[in-house]
Formats: structure tokens, C-alpha cells, sequence
């Protein structure tokens, strides 16, 4: 049935006709506060002694009549405690449970539509309650000076007993995991729910807050002087302050950009409610047009379902619905039921699908808008008492030998039992500690020997997750690779892709990048490079480039007048990466400048966009040739400018260069010498096809190898005067300060000889930790599950490995350089017979058969760029993927599996490399610049200039504010015709826009 517009249909909370019937003297403290109407649901059975019993009073609506789909209706009555007033009402957050507590302290819940009692426990001996607030393990009860949390059970977590002089009067429940408390005091507390502990104290201006509400922005505070205060959710600032009464405050409530307020106001010399809600557009920080309702309102709630709507609640139980920005309508105006009493609470639940309200006599009206309303939109499953089982336990016989003695219940004793070991029996074995949270050490500051970092807040309070593998033994440890989300049908490469490493693009909407999150990808302060450039792919490179310390300072102090120079767009580009903050920069000028030299397209370097989209190029061998170019065009530009060596050498053969002597020997015996200087080395292979393809090999062997070249070739002999086979050898002379390496892992027998030696180190880890496993086991008692997480944790960082992290020189008896794996901490100075390197940086290259895959860079970021970024000391490894920039585990860097990720270039630097470079970065700027009367237009129209240019008295000091005016030109190429038509000349049209920059 539909309900009529004029007469509201209401179902009665409680029918009865009176308390006549009860005999004198058995409610006596009950007569002031209860209605007639109450008698004929409350029979001589159930009244004892002090009162009603706990349970409810249930009213069900009949049977046949259908609630209309959002018309609020009351669904169930009960009554808590006859004749306590009902003063605080809560639905809970988590659950399908209504909390009540009333003026004697008492805390009752209620599950659901049909008002099961759920648990029930005395909060306060004496004082009444002032606000229930719900919590993800609890709940919070606040009373005149205490605040206490309980479980659901009514088991009490923890207890604060504030000062005896203050009156509480509200709480919030902010997002940030604290609690705000305030009341009659002129001051505000701040509340930290995780330790249970008053935080902060803010002073506020006025005193005498009742209520708190909190918006996305900020909170307010509603005073009873009939003032809102907005105030700063972090700072507690106050904001604003409407003046929306003039007499009292009673209720207000905050939803979107609408704030609207009930009270009272002076009249005649007396305080009356005011018939208005008064009306505020937070945008605008005014009032808007008042509302005018058909009820006095005591409490005003918001009801955003279908539309923003005002639920309005007068003291006397009378309820109304109306827009905020609308006109009432005396149609919208129903009963409550409260048979004459007081509505003193109201609970509104966070689906908006049912309301509740307490009156004075104890009694709660449950309203909803259909027999199928919920209290949340996704509650949790309410955990209820599991029924005694003592009655339905089986028959034991004690002649069954069969029989489990599973079925006794053990009973409590204090002595000890059987199954109890004695201490010599077992070891106890402490649980390793999980290594610490990169964030925390990337951000972690050290003051003497302690350090400091924020909370990252990636962990939930006493929570530690720990990885356990069942079922893998320690030899057999593997590496567990994430799925693809997508699954392994759809991309059957990328499931054993981390996600970290694979491809990134940017993805363009209506407004272009303005809107695309870049921090998502970036939460470091360091800077990536977006991707949607031509020739984009060398984007690692330059970030290796730009995180050695001299080089940068070098190139950043470069500054010449060549139109397309690589080292001057190279230092202009490190400016900006210097002065980031982690938004993303862009290489365009760099790779405008790149894609003008001939050497660059002539080697190959320059990809068309329709090459670099479809992948037909190979990433790894274009990077390598990409890293040889750079250093030796960097070299060429630099060497002609660069004034801090005395042989006039550049920077980079400074740092790269390495002395090497190569020897050409023919059958005649006769041997001719020369030095040169090899900025890079590329890795030459053994051929194993020869030899045992399981033989071992240390990358310093191999490397030692590639340095000192051996092979034959056809060469002009002086002596012979003729083409001769000849032995080239090559020996170094004096190796770099920065060593770079190209791993050359181009076809399938590279690509098989690396897993091969990878495979080789694995096993000999696991031989070496296996043999301190059985080691363990002879000289202590040994448990596996603890032992065996940190096994199986350095196996997965060895899986893979054939890098060393450090390398060193040492020179022989014949006066030679000789390559050699040590250790981290081996040693912290050089010597000259003895040079220390370490692994700075490495690129892969990111298999991906569809488009060709993508080049990352590990990066070891030394303390000068955290000390310089973030304000911390601290060396921390990175991924650097474009724009995407994570800190990792350092065995990351030298981990390649020839599956997906393939090692392309390798950089080692020697330990003391900064103390063997100026790393200050001078101005290359002049103040010349501003004395020229450069301008584009001189030649034709010299004598029309019309200003004067700047003297050397008149240039700009220190803290002058400098405008200056750019000229955007465009140059577009334009066919003129000659007077002979059939021929044509090209020239150049300058089209031009003035503006600032």
C-alpha cells in the first residue's frame, strides 16, 4: 500500500492503556517519567523489585504492510531501562550492532533489525554517558571526566581518567588514528589510539564545546554560546567562525559544502528555539537563504541517499524531511511515538537506511527505510558466544583401547604436564628479526649512533609478516615470481616479470599530463625522465651519468657557444634533475641536440618512432653503442674548453680514460708498440665450445681476459714489408677511475654462457651453506624453521649472481695489472699497488617480445645526493625505470636472469673517487650576457634601435627582482619564387609571440 501525502502513516512504538492497574508502591520512583500507555506490555510477571528487566519490548509491524522504498518508517521499539533516559545512541561502524548507554552508566548493544540483545556491561558507576564511538577492535565511552574502551564483550581495553575538573562533553574520531576531546575547559585534548596516550593539548578561544563534527578539509566546533568554529584538521587553526544564534547551540551537521545549524535565541528576556535553520556555503564561507521548518528542531542530521536531505528532530518527537536549499512542506512532519517523553539522542548509521532515537524514558525507536535495511554498506561478520557443548560430549569407555583420548577435556592444573620437556631437552631458538624497511633507512637520519626516520606507515601496529615456504627444502630453494595479474594467457612473458620492472607509459586523458599521477610511480625526491620523446631508450644512461659525483659538477660547469653541444644540454638537463623535487623531466632538448650529429645516426643511434614502437631494434646492443658514443663525444666537446688538467685532457678521459699498451708481434720477431686510451672495455667471452661447457669462470678472470686482449690478425709488417699473421696483445698500463664495462650479451651462446656460470655460483653457495647447516647441527641444537628462513632468504639474493659488488687491482712481478673479486669491507683506502672499486650502477635490459622491452638502471645513490635531496646521510640502491624510481635490495643489481633481464652495462668506481675530483659547481653563466646587443632584427634595421644597452654600473646586484622578456619564435620553411619561375628558393619565416618567462 501506498501512504497518503496528508495523513503520514505511523505504527506505534508501545501499546497499552496505563499504570493504573499497578499497585501502589511497587514503580514508586517511576511514576514522574512513565505514560499510561505502557501498561499492557509490562504484566505482574515481569516487574521485580527495582524495575523492568533488561530484555525488549519488541513492537513488530503487522504483517501485509510494505514499507515504501526510501520513506523512513519505525520498524521496531525497545525499551533499555524504564525511566533512565536514553543519552547517548551509536551505530556501530564494523558490525550490525546499535550501542545505547544511558544516564546510569550502563552500555547495552543491539544486533540488527530485530534488536537481539548483543552485550550488555556497566561503563561508569555514577556518571551518565556522554558519546559511544566505535572502532575496528572496540569501543570508545566517554563520560564526564573519563574515557574508557571496551570490546564488543564488554571486556575493558584500557582506561583514562582525565583531570577531576574537566567536563567532557564530545569526541571525534579523526583519520589519522587519534582522538579528539573536548568539553566545558577552554582547551582541546588529542587522543593517540595507538599507544593510549594524550598527545597534544590545543588552547581554543571560547570554551564550552559541545559538539564536534569533521568534514575531508577540516573540523568544527560547536560552541553554546551558539558560534561553529571551523579549525585545521593538522594544525588546529582556526579557520573561520559563523555566528549562527544568538542564544544557544542544540545540533549541527556538515556534508559537503553545506553547514546547517539549529538553537535557540533571546527572546522577551528568555530563550526560545528558533523556528530557522540557519544555512552556510563553506565554499563561500556565508549564509545562505534560512530554512524555515514546521517543527522546534533540537537535532538535525544529513540523509544523503537519493538527494542531500535534512532530517529534523524536535525535542517533543516530532520528526521532518526536507531539502536544505528547499521550502518544508507540514506534509514531511511525522510522530516518533514517544508517548510524551523527550528525544534526548540520535543515531543515524552510516548506510543512511536506519535511524534510531533515545527519549527519556528509556525507551529506543528504530526507523529504516525497508524491511531490508542494513546498518553499514559492508559489515563484518559478528562474532556471537559458541553454545555450551558439555552436554553433547561423547561417551568415552574406558575398555576402548581405540578410542581418542582426544574426547577428554583437559582439565587446568598448576602442575606441570606430561608433555612439558625438561630444559635439557630443547633449545630455545629466538625468531631472526625481518631486515629493516628501505623507506625507513632511505629517509632515516643519524644523530651520533642513533638514527631517526618517520613512520612509513606500510605496517599495521604490531604486525610482521613473515615470508614462510612450505614444502622447499635448502637446496631447492627457488625464486617464487610473481603472477602477471592478467594472467599467464593473456602475456605469457610478463607473469615472471616483477611489476617494477616492466614497461611504463604515460596514459593521456582530456587534459593531457596534467592529470596523470606521476607521483605514483615516484615516491623518492629524485627525478625520472618521461618516455614520450623520440630516442627516449638512453634515459638510464643519462641517470647513471647524472649520479656520478665529479661528472656531473663537470658537465654542470660546462658552458660553450656551440649551437648543438652535447655536454652544455647534458649540464642543462642535470639542472634540472638537480632542482626536482620527484616530478619527471623532460630530455627533449638533450635528444634535439643528439639527433643533429652525424656520428650519432651514422653508428645507428637514431631510432625512427615507428622502430622504437614495434620493438625491431635491440635495446641492449643500441645501449652500449649509445654509451661508447656518449663518453667519446662528451670527451671531443669538453677537451677543447676544459682549463684543470695540465695536459689539457677533459673530464671524462680524466675519470674513464685508462692507459693501455698494444703490442703487434710477426713471425719475424719484430714487435711495435703503442699507448692509447680506452674509455670503455666490452667483455669478450671464452669459447666454450672447445672446452667443458661446465667449466667455472670468475668474472674477474673473464674480465681480466677482455682487458688484456689476445688475438691474431693480418697486419702490415715494416720488416717483412708485407702483410703478415701477427699476435695483438693489449695491457694495461693504468686503469680508471671509473671503470665501464659493456657486457655484450647479444646472441644465444652469450646469453647460455652467463646462465651457465650463474647456475655454477648458486651451487656453491648452497654447498658452502649447506655445510654450516650440518656444522650447526654438530655443535648446537638446531631448528629448522627458524635456521631455514635466513638459508632461504641468501639463497634467493644469490640466485642468479656472478657479479662481485667490489673489485681490486693488483700489480704483479712483471709490473701488470691483475683483476681480483674482494669483499665489501676488505678495504677503505687505495694504495698505489692496489686500487678498490665498487659496483656503481648497472643497466639491464627488459625482455618483452612484443615491443622490444624496455632498459632499466640500478643505481647506488651515494650520501651526497640524500644529504643534498632528502636532508639524510645514507647510500641507498634505486630502480630507475623512466619515471619510475623504487628503492631496492642491492643484490637486485647484480641478479640477472637470462629469462627476462639481461646485463648490458656495468660501472665500477674506485672507493676515493671524490676525493680525486672538485665536485663545486661554478657558474658558467657570465655577466657579459647582459652587456650584448644581441638581437635578431640588428642587421636589417641597425639604425632603429631604440634602446640602451646595460653598463657595467647598471647590472643587477644581489636580490634585485629581474623581469625578462622572451621572444617565442617559430621558424617555419616557406617557398619564394625567383624572377625565373621555374626555379625556387627556400627561406626562413620568423613568426613570433612575446612573452614572459
Amino acid at each position: 500500500m501506498e501512504f497518503g501525502n496528508n495523513v503520514p502513516e505511523f505504527t506505534p512504538g508501545l501499546h497499552s492503556t496505563g499504570l493504573d492497574s499497578l499497585q501502589q508502591g511497587m514503580l514508586p520512583q517511576l511514576e514522574p517519567v512513565i505514560h499510561g500507555p505502557l501498561e499492557s506490555n509490562l504484566h505482574n510477571g515481569l516487574i521485580e523489585g527495582q524495575g523492568v528487566p533488561l530484555e525488549a519490548l519488541p513492537v513488530q509491524v503487522e504483517e501485509g504492510v510494505p514499507l515504501m522504498e526510501g520513506t523512513y518508517r519505525e520498524v521496531h521499539s525497545i525499551v533499555m531501562d524504564v525511566g533512565v533516559p536514553v543519552t547517548a545512541c551509536h551505530f556501530d561502524g564494523q558490525e550490525e550492532n546499535l550501542w545505547l548507554g544511558n544516564q546510569t552508566g550502563h552500555v547495552t548493544s543491539y544486533f540488527g533489525l530485530s534488536m537481539d540483545r548483543y552485550s550488555s556491561f556497566q561503563a561508569h558507576a555514577t556518571d551518565d554517558i556522554r558519546q559511544i564511538q566505535s572502532l575496528q577492535n572496540g569501543i570508545l565511552v566517554l563520560t564526564k571526566n573519563n574515557l574508557r574502551c571496551y570490546s564488543r564483550g564488554g571486556l575493558i581495553m584500557f582506561d583514562c581518567l582525565l583531570a577531576e575538573s574537566c567536563e567532557l562533553r564530545c569526541m571525534l574520531l579523526t583519520q589519522q588514528n587519534s582522538l579528539l576531546i573536548a568539553g566545558q575547559q577552554n582547551f582541546v585534548v588529542e587522543w593517540d589510539l595507538v599507544t593510549a596516550q594524550q598527545s597534544q593539548k590545543y588552547e581554543v578561544d571560547s570554551s564550552k564545546i559541545n559538539i564536534l563534527r569533521e568534514s575531508s578539509r577540516c573540523f568544527f566546533c560547536g560552541h553554546a554560546n551558539g558560534k561553529v568554529s571551523m579549525h585545521d584538521l593538522r594544525s588546529f587553526k582556526l579557520e573561520h567562525e559563523f555566528e549562527a544564534h544568538s542564544g544557544s547551540l542544540s545540533d549541527f551537521d556538515v556534508h559537503g559544502n553545506l553547514l546547517v545549524t539549529c538553537g535557540y535565541a533571546g527572546r522577551h528576556n528568555r530563550m526560545t528555539c528558533d523556528p530557522f535553520l540557519m544555512v552556510y556555503d563553506l565554499r563561500m564561507m556565508r549564509a545562505v537563504t534560512p530554512l524555515q521548518v514546521y517543527v522546534e528542531p533540537m537535532f538535525v542530521r544529513f540523509i544523503p541517499t537519493y538527494t542531500d536531505r535534512l532530517a529534523i528532530i524536535s525535542l517533543a518527537g516530532q520528526l521532518q524531511f526536507c531539502e536544505p536549499m528547499g521550502l518544508a512542506s507540514p506534509a514531511d512532519v511525522l510522530p516518533l511515538g514517544v508517548v510524551g517523553q523527550a528525544v534526548v539522542s540520535v543515531g543515524v548509521a552510516s548506510s543512511r537506511q536506519t535511524l534510531a532515537f533515545g527519549d527519556s524514558g528509556g525507551c529506543l525507536h528504530l526507523w529504516a527505510d525497508g524491511l531490508q535495511a542494513t546498518f553499514n554498506t559492508y559489515s563484518r561478520e559478528t562474532e556471537f558466544p559458541l553454545p555450551c557443548l558439555t552436554e553433547n560430549l561423547p561417551h568415552l569407555d574406558w575398555n576402548d583401547d581405540l578410542a581418542p583420548l582426544s574426547l577428554i577435556p583437559t582439565p587446568y592444573t598448576s602442575e606441570p604436564l606430561l608433555s612439558e620437556w625438561s630444559p635439557p631437552s630443547y633449545a630455545a631458538l629466538r625468531r631472526k628479526a625481518p631486515p629493516v624497511d628501505l623507506e625507513i633507512l632511505r629517509t632515516m637520519k643519524m644523530v651520533g649512533f642513533i638514527g631517526y626516520a618517520p613512520n612509513p606507515r606500510t605496517k599495521l601496529r604490531n604486525q610482521m609478516p613473515y615470508k614462510l615456504a612450505e614444502g622447499v627444502s635448502e637446496s631447492e630453494c627457488q625464486l617464487q615470481e610473481p603472477e602477471s595479474p592478467i594472467g599467464p594467457e593473456v602475456e605469457p612473458h610478463l607473469h615472471m616479470v616483477p611489476k617494477k620492472y616492466r614497461k611504463v607509459t604515460i596514459k593521456y586523458s582530456k587534459l593531457g599530463l596534467e592529470d596523470f599521477d606521476f607521483k605514483h610511480y615516484n615516491k623518492t625526491m629524485f627525478a625520472g625522465l618521461e618516455t614520450h620523446i623520440p630516442n627516449a631508450y638512453c634515459n638510464s644512461m643519462i641517470q647513471v651519468l647524472y649520479f656520478i659525483e665529479g661528472m656531473r659538477c663537470s658537465i654542470q660547469n660546462h658552458l660553450c657557444a656551440k649551437e648543438f653541444c652535447l655536454a652544455c644540454e647534458l649540464g642543462f638537463l642535470f639542472h634540472m634533475l638537480d632542482h626536482s623535487t620527484g616530478d619527471p623531466c623532460q630530455a627533449s632538448n638533450f635528444l634535439r641536440a643528439f639527433r643533429t650529429i652525424p656520428e650519432a645516426s651514422a653508428l645507428g643511434l637514431i631510432l625512427a618512432d615507428s622502430d622504437e614502437a614495434t620493438g625491431k631494434v635491440s635495446l641492449g646492443r643500441l645501449i652500449q653503442g649509445w654509451n661508447r658514443f656518449i663518453l667519446t663525444q662528451l670527451h671531443q666537446e669538453m677537451q677543447d674548453t676544459e682549463d684543470s688538467s695540465p695536459e689539457g685532457e677533459s673530464i671524462i678521459k680524466q675519470m674513464f680514460g685508462s692507459k693501455v699498451e698494444n703490442s703487434s708481434t710477426c713471425r719475424c720477431n719484430k714487435e711495435t708498440s703503442r699507448v692509447s686510451s680506452n674509455l670503455l672495455f666490452t667483455l669478450n667471452y671464452p669459447d666454450t665450445s672447445k672446452d667443458d661447457p661446465s667449466r667455472e669462470y670468475e668474472f674477474t678472470e673473464v674480465l681480466q681476459r677482455s682487458i688484456c686482449l689476445e688475438q691474431n690478425t693480418q697486419a702490415w709488417c715494416e720488416s717483412c714489408e708485407k702483410y703478415q699473421p701477427m699476435v695483438q696483445t693489449r695491457r694495461l698500463q693504468k686503469s680508471p677511475d671509473v671503470l665501464v664495462v659493456n657486457c655484450q650479451v647479444n646472441s644465444p651462446k652469450d646469453i647460455e654462457f652467463w646462465k651457465t656460470q650463474s647456475e655454477i655460483a648458486f651451487k656453491k653457495v648452497v654447498n658452502s651453506e649447506e655445510e654450516k647447516i650440518v656444522h650447526s647441527t654438530q655443535s648446537r641444537h638446531w631448528r629448522k624453521s627458524a635456521d631455514g628462513l635466513e638459508l632461504q632468504k641468501s639463497l634467493r639474493e644469490r640466485k642468479f649472481v656472478w657479479i662481485p659488488y667490489s673489485l681490486q687491482t693488483s700489480i704483479d712481478s712483471d709490473k701488470q695489472l691483475h683483476w681480483e673479486k674482494c669483499t665489501a669491507d676488505q678495504g677503505d683506502a687505495n694504495k698505489e699497488e692496489r686500487v678498490i672499486y665498487d659496483l656503481m650502477a648497472s643497466v639491464a635490459h627488459v625482455l618483452d617480445p612484443r615491443t622490444g622491452g624496455n632498459l632499466t638502471a640500478h643505481i647506488r645513490v651515494p650520501q651526497t645526493y640524500h644529504q643534498r635531496k632528502e636532508g639524510v646521510t645514507h647510500t641507498q640502491w634505486y630502480l630507475f625505470n623512466d619515471f619510475l624510481i623504487e628503492p631496492i635490495d642491492k643484490y637486485e643489481a647484480v641478479q640477472f636472469d637470462p629469462g627476462w633481464k639481461i646485463p648490458c652495462v656495468l660501472y665500477f668506481t674506485r672507493r676515493d673517487l671524490q676525493q680525486h675530483y672538485d665536485i663545486s659547481i661554478k657558474t658558467p653563466i657570465k655577466e657579459n650576457v647582459l652587456l650584448a646587443e644581441a638581437s635578431l632584427t640588428r642587421k636589417q634595421r641597425k639604425r632603429l634601435v631604440t634602446f640602451i644597452p646595460l653598463s657595467c654600473a647598471e647590472l643587477p646586484q644581489s636580490k634585485d627582482l629581474i623581469g625578462l622578456d622572451a621572444e617565442f619564435v617559430t621558424l617555419n620553411q616557406v617557398p619564394q619564387k625567383r624572377l625565373n619561375r621555374s626555379q625556387q628558393n627556400f627561406g626562413w619565416v620568423i613568426l613570433g609571440s612575446p612573452g614572459v618567462k
